[in-house]
């Protein structure tokens, strides 16, 4: 008889039987893997390259009750467990080291009630899959720029996007879900059942359980919007972003105008010179009527003299999708992350030192512009706290190899730093690193303490650690 090592919540190291792992096994619909297994490998693989762990079982579930079953297995055997949606965060949470993986990658399906305007989303479903089903009905919600990220990490963590601004985050659009909590049982909550876990999963994360369906309210967007790049010389860098601060202070609801600075990728519109070249470049989304829409994005072109730009009507979907090829799988990254209530000039300034010294072709800095609808949500209405934040900025290192870790890293931790004191000190979990659990109690601010409060009802062992953790917390009842 042989036997499987795996890592129990208390860090020491049991064995499981094959019996009991076959009897676990015959119990589900989906499957179990393990390191014998020829697709172990590939099962493994997160999207940040750094990440580099060995799960002692991936369950790969095929509906909720195969995630009852694991949850319930890995809490008889305290086990160390980690959830994987999409496999996208940058922290590499999805995969516990030694321990279980409830892998819900197979489990993508999205309904449309257009009717409604409500999608019924399954935990492992992208967000292409979430704008390609609703999109058919010309009707969106806030997502976030990369259609291969996972729709349930983002929804959990808050999620924002280009529609954030005039329809608020992804958590704010939840109407419902179906939850497995850490004693296996399956609840649905929603603002009138068990409205404090409901609250939680609002920009929580994963800490309270493992949601299996999502409920999510959608709005007539699309199927086609005004959207598009302009492309100004890193010489312009100071006097474009003035402009672009000062004209984000007034913009439309419906316009959401982003800024990244780093080197020119070979786009088309581009002239030739211009790539590989440091630059800074507005993303914009204007969701609205196509003729407000020029007219009201028309000022992003006179920034300065810009170098190209590409700006028209075109598919929803596709603009989504746009920044795909320079966010694709298995390169190595590290981000730090800022949320600011205002651009200072002198936060500029640090901005525009920072990225004359990017250490990589892909390494880059972005600032969203947030506000508008996020920011009329109190901050104690749901986890979600930093409803202050007008701009988000991510400094993001991305690299292919190994031996430039240490450099791009330092580069990241450095420019964080040197931005720190214009930050207003909270955070988006959706952003932070492995080593930054330090943040955690900031990013929920007032709202950490009725966090604990819950995570004690639901998860007083802390089963689901693996995460950016909410620690449970013996306290005063929940308000």
């Amino acid at each position: 008889m042989t036997t499987l090592t795996y890592r129990t919540l208390a860090n020491t190291q049991e064995h499981l039987e094959d019996t009991a792992l076959a009897e676990f096994s015959s119990m589900l619909r989906g499957a179990v893997i393990t390191p014998q297994d020829s697709i172990y490998d590939q099962a493994r693989q997160l999207w940040n390259g750094m990440v580099d762990r060995y799960p002692a079982l991936i369950v790969r579930c095929l509906g909720t009750q195969d995630v009852c079953h694991a949850v319930d297995f890995a809490r008889e055997h305290r086990m160390q467990l980690s959830i994987r949606g999409g496999g996208h965060h940058i922290a590499g949470n999805a995969i516990a080291e030694g321990g279980m993986t409830i892998d819900l990658s197979a489990m993508r399906s999205v309904h449309v009630d257009s009717r409604q305007g409500i999608a019924r989303i399954d935990p492992g479903a992208l967000l292409g899959d979430v704008d390609r089903e609703s999109q058919a009905f010309g009707l969106a919600s806030p997502l976030g720029i990369n259609s291969t990220t996972g729709f349930a990490g983002l929804c959990l963590g808050g999620g924002f996007g280009w529609l954030t601004r005039r329809f608020g985050l992804t958590a704010d659009n939840l109407l419902s879900a179906d939850i497995v909590t850490a004693d296996g049982q399956r609840h649905w909550v929603s603002a009138d059942s068990e409205p404090d876990l409901f609250w939680a999963i609002r920009g929580g994360g994963g800490n309270f359980g493992v949601v299996t369906s999502f409920e999510l309210r959608l709005h007539s967007a699309g199927p086609e919007v005004y959207a598009g790049l302009v492309v100004y010389p890193f010489e312009q860098a100071r006097q474009v972003l003035h402009a672009w601060r000062d004209f984000t202070a007034n913009s439309s609801e419906e316009l959401s105008v982003w800024t990244v600075l780093r080197q020119a990728p070979p786009l088309p519109f581009l002239p030739e010179s211009v790539h590989g070249q440091k630059v800074v470049v507005f993303a914009l989304v204007h969701s609205g009527d196509v003729d407000t829409a020029e007219r009201e994005a028309a000022p992003v072109l006179s920034f300065g003299e810009p170098v190209g730009h590409m700006l028209g009507v075109q598919p929803y979907t596709g603009f989504q999708a746009a920044f795909d090829p320079l966010l694709t799988p298995g390169a190595r990254n590290y981000w730090k992350s800022h949320n600011f209530s205002r651009l200072d000039d002198e936060m500029l300034d640090s901005v525009i030192a920072a990225t004359a010294q990017l250490p990589g072709p892909e390494c880059e800095i972005f600032i969203a512009q947030l506000g508008g609808a996020m920011a009329r949500v109190d901050p104690t209405a749901t986890a979600y706290a930093g409803r202050d934040a007008q701009y988000m900025m991510n400094i993001h290192g991305r690299w292919q190899e190994a031996a430039d870790d240490e450099r791009c890293r330092d580069w990241a931790r450095r420019s964080f730093s040197d931005l720190s004191p214009y930050a207003t000190g909270g955070g988006y979990v959706n952003f932070l690193t492995e080593d930054e659990g330090e943040r955690v109690a900031a990013a929920y601010g007032v709202n950490y303490t009725r966090l604990q409060a819950i995570k004690q009802q639901y998860d007083p062992d802390n089963l689901f650690r693996t995460n950016l953790n909410i620690t449970p917390h013996v306290g005063e009842a929940v308000a």
